[in-house]
């Protein structure tokens, strides 16, 4: 496959376009989270239906996540090009249907076919930028594009913010028409010729994404944990068997959806297991700040993104630093090093109480953004340099897809449990309906103390979502101990080292 573009003089002009798609669509990713409330709010949607309305983000995690492979192997084999626009102009279509979404079951689909769009863009930028960059120049082009997605995440919040209170959050998405628009005609020299030599593994592909979809349903169906229904076990049963056809397909097909090496190396299985459980640590912790800040603190929007803001600027600061450092720690000592910093701020944010100040409250999120950052770097380097170098850009979409996975499973399990944890938290309240013969003051009395139990119920409920947070980034590190550096030859392991 050839891609090429009329002017080769020019490839950081392709690393600013591809970089600036990365952005627009990381920055739906997050910018869901800070607006939730106010989105629910307009869909007339109770504090009791939260585990409906986060389809809206699982949604886009199933379709972001499913899309990444998928795009990648489809970029090899049509070209990079034409499958770059297919992409932008699916994320845009998904954003318009989300603007004029008169319901949360629309919304949901919408959201879908928006990061079917945008999930594809991150390999293909990849690749692309690899194609036009001096060799010598690669790695910082990989790495400007590897930052991009960082920056959307840690822009979305604030992004979302500043919109919902100025225009409102339907202006979100009508937003990303004039964006993708702009990232089109900025590429429109691109050029690409089809592969007459690679295949593309579609079966690989529909497994691929009807197994996501199916633990996702699976762990977010309310009676998953009080085994009150036989559907999730089933959903889950059939989930897990589709995912072990698939890996069995991987096998045995000549040219596989994902690499084959990347099952065959401890190094790789542990780096995406790894990569994985932070994915669901950081979607719980992201999602908790906001509500927190709007629920319990009373606190709007804009200011519920500029607490979780606290949390993800400091992701890419992390990711920097870990780069810097890991030839010389070592890579599995920067990784174990950034989960117990995040898991530590994650169990200091579990105490939070009904009034929390600074600095207390900025440094538990700076070091929590900060840990998880850590891990980035030497979590995408194990991965590549498992992999030959015609696979390096799929490698990199690899840690993303674990990322991605580990976010739409934690959080599908979270809102499961959150509702019925709190429904057992709050199963007791009475509604403190007026009495008759009672006085008013009387019942002022009787709803300020019902106020008062509800807000610690929901207290409890969020206190223990970063407990679960922080549990599953210790967990984490029980598969980076395994995690050595193996190098390739060839497609064929050398040696490992630590």
């Amino acid at each position: 496959m050839d891609t090429h573009i009329k002017s080769e003089k020019h490839p950081w002009f392709l690393v600013a376009f591809t970089s600036l798609a990365v952005i627009f669509t990381a920055l739906d990713q997050t910018v869901i989270v800070t607006v939730l409330p106010e989105l629910m709010f307009d869909l007339e949607l109770g504090a009791n239906q939260l585990d409906n309305a986060s389809w809206i983000i699982t949604a886009y995690l199933i379709g972001y996540t499913a899309a990444i492979p998928f795009a990648s192997r489809l970029a090899d084999v049509f070209g990079y090009a034409i499958i770059f626009r297919l992409c932008l102009l699916i994320f845009a279509i998904g954003s318009i249907f989300v603007a004029i979404a008169p319901n949360l079951e629309s919304i949901v689909v919408s959201r879908f076919i928006q990061a079917v769009g945008g999930g594809g863009l991150i390999p293909i930028s990849l690749a692309i930028v690899t194609k036009h960059v001096p060799q010598h120049r690669k790695l910082l082009a990989i790495g400007i594009i590897g930052a991009s997605a960082e920056i959307g995440l840690v822009l979305g919040p604030i992004y979302g913010g500043i919109i919902t209170e100025l225009l409102g959050w339907r202006w979100l998405f009508w937003l990303d028409v004039p964006q993708a628009l702009i990232i089109l005609f900025g590429i429109r020299y691109i050029s690409s010729k089809r592969s007459h030599e690679a295949k593309m593994d579609y079966r690989g592909g529909f497994l691929l994404t009807g197994s996501l979809i199916l633990l996702t349903a699976t762990l977010s169906h309310p009676g998953l944990f009080d085994l009150s229904s036989t559907t999730p076990l089933f959903t889950g049963a059939v989930g897990f068997f589709i995912i072990s056809v698939f890996i069995w397909n991987q096998k045995r097909v000549a040219q596989p959806l994902l690499p084959q090496i990347l099952f065959q190396t401890i190094p790789s299985l542990a780096s995406m297991t790894t990569k994985l459980l932070v994915g669901a640590s950081l979607i719980i912790a992201m999602v908790t700040v906001p509500l927190m800040a709007e629920t319990i603190y009373g606190e709007s929007t804009l200011s519920g993104g500029l607490r979780l803001v606290r949390l993800t600027v400091a992701i890419p600061i992390g990711a920097l630093l870990g780069g810097l450092v890991c030839q010389r720690l070592g890579t599995r000592k920067v990784i174990i090093t950034g989960l117990a910093i995040s898991a530590t701020a994650l169990f200091f944010m579990g105490q939070w109480g009904l009034l929390i100040s600074d600095p207390q409250m900025s440094i538990n999120l700076a070091l929590a953004g900060f840990g998880f950052g850590l891990v980035m770097a030497p979590l995408f380097f194990i991965v590549i340099e498992t992999c030959p170098d015609d696979y390096k850009a799929t490698a990199a979409s690899i840690i993303t897809l674990s990322r991605m996975v580990g976010m739409a499973l934690g959080l599908a399990a979270l809102s499961a449990w959150g509702m019925e944890h709190f429904i057992q938290l709050t199963g007791h309240l009475e509604l403190p309906l007026p009495v008759t013969g009672e006085s008013s003051f009387d019942l002022a009395i009787r709803q300020d103390r019902y106020i008062d139990v509800l807000n610690h119920a929901t207290l409890t409920l969020f206190q223990h979502f970063f407990r679960i947070s922080a549990s599953l980034a210790l967990i984490a590190i029980i598969p980076s101990i395994l995690i050595t550096t193996p190098r390739i030859t060839d497609g064929k392991i050398l040696r490992r080292q630590n």
